[in-house]
């Protein structure tokens, strides 16, 4: 007696994208390489899994990232392998390793699948895609200005920018940032004892991270921590006056986010994200910022670097849930109601397609119900195919007098049988 296999199951935390869903994903994709092209951003293929030292240096070994959420392997050499949780480290190892130096200042764009093993949830999943776009080798503050004024026009080009709000802070150049942890750490180390978990053990080595901490616990404190402000040099708030500046001259709407910060030290300057209500706790659709110092802890030398990156998924679920994305009706759908006229059909079909015109056709199941079924299908023009006096014949049979079917009409004239 034989036993029937079980089917395998996707992995939890992955999707099969199909359907209205597909097509949003497909417009946000299709709608990003539009932008980015106008903004001359240069595009850019990245493999899909690095040196694990890649992330771990770039990361910081004590981020939950590298910690808990890398999928890490060995390969059958024995090297440390890890399959890609962000964009940014492998392009700034390209940049360090391919010659990428002499394009600078450069601009690049990308987009794919990205890995990290957590808990997933609406909008976040294991294995998620990713759109982003980086500036390297700009040390002005122009640069923060061109990505955030890109991603806003990003927003508005997707129809989903209502209800998108883009919260901006500094973190002040080093100097700045220093003397800021400094009073950080003093400032919370008075109320460790009342702090979560999480925040006690950040104290130390990452006092940035408590600011933007979601614990009850932790909210008392974090309201009166001190702020940046009272630590920024003079350079610093001429940098943050000039991105805001910019911002207001091209009608980038921002709220200043004092919390809003960036946990590794080698981020500085400009923070952002832009964020929604409408997706649940995952309310962040795009974020990035200013990142000097990469380049120094993968072993290169000092060059400015500003970026961001967005959720393909939240994006698509905003442009699905505004009703934006409907099917479009089919242009042309051909009948064969007489089966020996099927090589014309074929013939035409084949002539639409190479014209820009999109095409099905019906030549299986019984003759006499196709062009019944042609009607239902909803398609613009009607195409019929029969045999007459032994010929076979190509009639447009139905359809409203649209562009679209002056262009069926054009194609089916200039084809003989």
């Amino acid at each position: 007696m034989s036993t029937a296999l079980s089917t395998p199951q996707a992995i939890r935390g992955t999707q099969d994208i199909f359907g209205a869903e597909a097509e949003a994903f497909a417009h946000v994709v299709d709608t990003f390489e539009r932008v980015r092209k106008l903004y001359r951003f240069r595009r850019v293929e990245m493999p899909v899994f690095e040196k694990t030292a890649v992330f771990s240096r770039s990361l910081g070994e004590t981020t939950d990232v590298v910690s808990k959420e890398m999928y890490s392997f060995e390969d059958r050499g024995g090297e440390s392998l890890t399959l890609r949780p962000e964009f940014t480290a492998g392009i700034a190892r390209a940049y360090l390793t391919d010659g990428w130096k002499q394009y600078a200042p450069l601009k690049v764009a990308t987009h794919g699948p990205l890995f990290r093993y957590e808990r997933p949830q609406k909008g976040r999943y294991r294995q998620f895609h990713q759109i982003d776009a980086e500036v390297i080798g700009v040390a002005e503050p122009l640069a923060d200005v061109e990505l955030l004024v890109m991603a806003d026009h990003l927003l508005k080009e997707l129809g989903i920018s209502e209800g998108v709000t883009l919260q901006l802070n500094t973190l002040g150049d080093g100097a700045s940032r220093e003397a800021w942890r400094t009073a950080l750490i003093d400032y919370f180390r008075d109320h460790k004892a009342s702090l979560s978990e999480d925040s006690q053990d950040r104290l130390e080595r990452n006092p940035l991270r408590i600011l933007d901490s979601k614990d009850p616990r932790d909210k008392p404190f974090t309201a009166d921590a001190p702020k940046i402000d009272d630590f920024l040099s003079a350079e610093a708030q001429d940098f943050f006056g000039a991105v805001t500046q910019g911002l207001e001259a091209a009608s980038v709407d921002f709220v200043r986010a004092p919390a809003l910060v960036r946990g590794l030290d080698y981020y500085r300057h400009t923070a952002f994200e832009f964020v929604t209500d409408r997706l649940g706790a995952q309310g962040t659709v795009l974020g990035g910022g200013r990142y000097d110092g990469l380049m120094v802890a993968l072993g290169g030398p000092e060059t400015p670097a500003v970026g961001w990156a967005a959720g393909i998924e939240r994006l698509a679920m905003l442009v699905a849930d505004g009703g934006r994305i409907a099917e479009t009706p089919l242009t042309a759908m051909l009948a064969v109601e007489d089966d020996a006229a099927l090589p014309l059909a074929l013939k035409t079909l084949a002539a639409l397609r190479h014209k820009g015109i999109d095409a099905e056709i019906l030549a299986t199941g019984s003759p006499r119900k196709r062009f019944d079924k042609a009607v239902k299908s909803g398609a613009r023009a009607i195409v019929s195919f029969v045999v007459r006096d032994g010929a076979p014949t190509v009639n447009l049979r139905a359809g409203e007098a649209t562009a679209e079917r002056q262009a069926v009409e054009q194609v089916l004239a200039s084809i003989r049988p």
